[in-house]
């Protein structure tokens, strides 16, 4: 008896919240109702069990303590009920009776909280102006759900009303992230900001959410490659490298040139790492893809793997190398799709050196297009945003109209 007891206040308290009614704004005389179909309540409706005049007890019941009226269909009482509707001037009584905390106080207790975290800072994402100050999508998210909140509009998204200590902790995790200093993986992340080393793990996709939501630079970007800008990794963080160079790790000295497929070196110790011979580098090449990494070979050349999306320690890395060679060339391999374009685009805008695409051209589509992938419609979408930039407006134009894009894996396969 007590299931339809709670289920029936339940739903109309439910329904109560959702109305203007509980926020005051309301102007017309209107009733919070619980029709009883077969889908809201299917037990009432079978008649092979006594389920049917259980119901019919509990709601007279409910009726006598004046938290609610019950609507007898055709007016013929004790026949079938049609719909029961809330008595709001028993809410109090009702919120207490199941033990339920009010809307209105719910919001005002998350209220509070986000207070705390949206007087953080106002500055934007990396890559805008303020660039570098702390917590600036802790920020954002907490002024955008604090806003919400205000408006009574749902934020179901990413957070329960009624679960404000969960609110808190998917704050401190942004916030956590945002303010790490210390290269680490993530178990490590979550013990020292949770004292439990899985918890982070289990709220990472609402973490990356919110950072892809809340900084438009990250939009694309994948979790390893957000948490890589602040130097949390899931294994340790390599990078890549070969060509006609010799380095200096501490007091040994590497020649690259005998390691046909270069080296690995940890970012934790990329410090450590000088360039004691340059001399025979005419290009610098960036690759976005380990595949292509491995098979590629260029002569007068430094090849650097990175991974997708660079992170910090592989752009002090490149700038180390450009302030050695500026006269170099500088060019960026990736992939011929909105996602390769984005990367080198950020690469530049991040390092300040003067990237150019490399078998990321039309005459390159062109060769390769037996080998391409149509596009999707994300794909059209982002490139269509792209288009309006002048070297890339042929390009795209291309692309679009023959619906292709092409893995940086097919370029030299007829070679």
């Amino acid at each position: 008896m007590v299931r339809y007891e709670k289920r029936v206040l339940n739903r109309l308290l439910d329904t109560y919240e959702k109305s203007l009614l509980s926020t005051g704004e309301n102007k017309r005389n209107i009733h919070i109702d619980l029709p009883f179909t077969r889908q809201n309540m299917p037990e009432y409706f079978d008649e092979s069990s006594a389920e049917y005049e259980t119901i019919h007890t509990v709601m007279k019941t409910l009726e006598e303590q004046e938290f609610l009226r019950i609507l007898w269909k055709d007016g013929k009482r004790d026949h079938l009920i049609q719909k029961v509707r809330l008595n709001t001037e028993k809410l109090e009584q009702i919120y207490a009776h199941l033990g339920r905390e009010p809307k209105t106080l719910l919001e005002e207790r998350n209220i509070a909280l986000l207070m705390e975290y949206t007087a953080l800072t106002a500055f934007p994402c990396p890559g805008g102006e303020g660039a570098g100050k702390v917590s600036p999508v802790t920020a954002a998210f907490a002024q955008f759900l604090l806003e919400r909140i205000r408006n009574h509009q749902s934020v179901k998204e990413y957070l329960e009303l009624k679960h404000p200590e969960e609110t808190r902790r998917l704050l401190e995790a942004v916030l956590g992230v945002e303010r790490n200093k210390k290269s680490c993986y993530i178990r490590e992340f979550s013990i020292w900001n949770f004292q439990d080393t899985k918890y982070f793990e289990q709220i990472l996709p609402r973490v990356i959410k919110v950072f892809r939501r809340f900084c438009s630079a990250y939009e694309n970007m994948s979790a390893a490659e957000i948490l890589a800008e602040y130097g949390i990794y899931h294994t340790p963080n390599y990078v890549y490298l070969k060509g006609e160079a010799r380095i200096r790790v501490g007091d040994t000295g590497i020649d690259l040139l005998q390691l046909r497929q270069g080296i690995g070196l940890s970012g934790e110790d990329l410090s450590g790492v000088s360039f004691s011979d340059l001399s025979q580098i005419e290009k610098v090449i960036t690759i976005e893809n380990l595949t292509t990494f491995f098979r590629w070979q260029e002569p007068k050349s430094l090849i650097i793997y990175l991974g997708g999306y660079h992170n910090e320690i592989r752009r002090e890395l490149l700038q180390k190398i450009y302030q050695k060679i500026p006269g170099a060339s500088y060019l960026h391999f990736g992939d011929v799709d909105a996602g390769g374009f984005a990367i080198w685009k950020d690469l530049r805008r991040k390092t300040g050196i003067p990237f150019q695409r490399y078998h990321m051209d039309l005459v390159t589509v062109k060769r390769y297009e037996r080998y391409g992938r149509p596009l999707t419609d994300s794909d059209r979408t982002r490139l269509r945003r792209m288009a309006e930039e002048s070297e890339l407006q042929n390009l795209i134009a291309y692309m679009l109209e023959h619906n292709v894009k092409l893995e940086q894996e097919c370029v030299g396969l007829d070679t």
